[in-house]
């Protein structure tokens, strides 16, 4: 398969102002996604594509740049505003539109941003389709005839559309009374939504990082930074907390004790009900990243278990290829195929509530046979052209912490798809062991990396 120029595992992202992140080529990619989605449109008729985006201060600037390029395909535009990924995918889907594109960095910092797309069914773009859109890139800009350019709308009521969709996923027949939940927005494209949908299933809400503006999206909140939601929780005399991250595909929980909830933990908890309820066809999916106690957990339940790469995408992929529905990250991307066709973290949570609600048990209760093992994961940054692979140092500290974990443990070097990162991961039966291994290893790849860019 040909290396993608702009795509990632999560369409395209990097800082505001760099390449590829600018308005002039954000507007060639609005050009060439337009073209290419126009010769999917019937006869005589103009493609229509959705764009939302999260609460970053540029998604103004991108926004208009991908307007621009798309109408100028002839391509009309509808526009959602700040809203999350998955209602996105929902909304493309709903209004039977042909694409839908998200403005995001999801976790990543406020001055990174991206753009992924959504095809007319709610899935994320094929890597063909992107390969067509990224060759077409390469050409200019060809403006259509006025008086075939594309039109603006906006989405009337989106936020509630998609507030409501995300409450037909819970049963009818119950309800979250009596619980008191801190839902942690990450000041991102949920802020106005998550809340509202467990207020509306009756739960007494505190909602937290609610408050976007432009620059504190992810800063210090979110499920990625659990701390603040712990500290929320145990100040609010909560029972539960839910974080999202940036645009609200990302979900991790904290019960009353202040003990945080991973993605591993909640898949399992999610599963575990399904396969109560008998509503659990074939198995889980989740990544090489997922912790082996997980693993073992659904082992004990007779659930079988397949590995996919990272990302949500191929989690997607496997889940799709195998016909089974449930999968995810220990991240927080949860994939419920029989409630979204994407990873949705409002959605996974309320599936979590949900089992909670079925059994009487606590978080700790639901996931008392996982038993994790120990894992470090280190972020080591990096030049994109960087070659770990080729550096010998670093595959010989590799080889010689395979070598003291035996069979008991294992070693992963992945780079991220959507920052300019080598994660090293650890995992092994002593916690002490596992982190002396990976943060050897990443301080070999630091030299390395430091004397190839010296």
């Amino acid at each position: 398969m040909s290396k993608r120029k702009y795509f990632g595992t999560d369409g395209i992202r990097g800082r505001v102002g760099q390449d590829p992140i600018t308005p002039e080529l954000v507007m060639r990619l609005g050009f060439a996604a337009g073209v290419v989605l126009s010769g999917e449109a019937p006869p005589g008729a103009h493609a229509a594509v959705l764009i939302g985006k999260d609460t970053r201060i540029s998604g103004y600037l991108l926004e208009s740049a991908l307007q621009a390029g798309l109408a100028a395909a002839g391509v009309d535009v509808w526009l959602a505003g700040p809203m999350p990924t998955p209602a996105i995918a929902y909304l493309t889907r709903a209004l039977r539109l042909s694409a839908g594109v998200v403005i995001s960095a999801s976790h990543n910092p406020f001055d990174d941003n991206g753009i992924k797309f959504f095809g007319a069914n709610g899935h994320k773009l094929a890597d063909e389709v992107e390969r067509r859109i990224e060759a077409r890139m390469e050409a200019a800009i060809e403006c259509r005839p006025s008086a075939e350019l594309g039109k603006a709308r906006r989405v009337v009521e989106a936020d509630g559309r998609y507030i409501e969709f995300c409450k037909s996923t819970f049963p009818t027949e119950r309800d979250l009374r009596g619980l008191r939940i801190v839902m942690d927005s990450a000041n991102g494209a949920a802020y106005h939504v998550a809340a509202p949908v467990l207020h509306e299933l009756g739960a007494d809400v505190i909602a937290v990082a609610n408050q976007p503006d432009g620059l504190n999206i992810n800063r210090g909140c979110g499920a990625t930074h659990p701390a603040f939601l712990v500290d929320e929780v145990r100040r609010n005399g909560a029972h539960l907390g839910l974080a999202l991250d940036g645009d609200g595909d990302r979900l991790i929980m904290v019960d009353g004790s202040g003990r945080v909830f991973d993605g591993d933990q909640l898949l399992y908890i999610i599963a575990r009900d399904r396969q109560r309820a008998g509503l659990l066809p074939g198995g889980v999916v989740g990544t090489v990243m997922t912790n082996f106690g997980m693993e073992r957990a659904l082992g004990r339940l007779g659930i079988p278990f397949a590995r996919s790469a990272v990302g949500d995408r191929y989690v997607l992929e496997l889940l799709l290829e195998k016909g089974w529905f449930l999968g995810g990250e220990a991240s927080g991307h949860i994939v419920c195929l029989d409630k979204h066709t994407t990873g949705d973290g409002l959605i996974s949570g309320l599936q979590v509530l949900d089992a909670l609600a079925a059994t009487g048990e606590t978080l700790a209760e639901a996931c008392a046979d996982v038993q994790l093992t120990p894992q470090t994961l280190v972020n080591v940054p990096i030049a994109r052209a960087f070659d770990f692979r080729a550096a010998e140092p670093v595959t010989a500290a590799v080889r010689e912490a395979e070598r003291q974990l035996g069979d008991r443990g294992r070693v992963l070097l992945r780079p991220s798809g959507t920052e300019p990162l080598l994660r090293v991961m650890v995992e092994g039966e002593d916690a002490a062991e596992v982190t002396g291994l990976a943060e050897a290893i990443a301080a070999t790849i630091r030299a390395e990396a430091a004397a190839a860019s010296g």
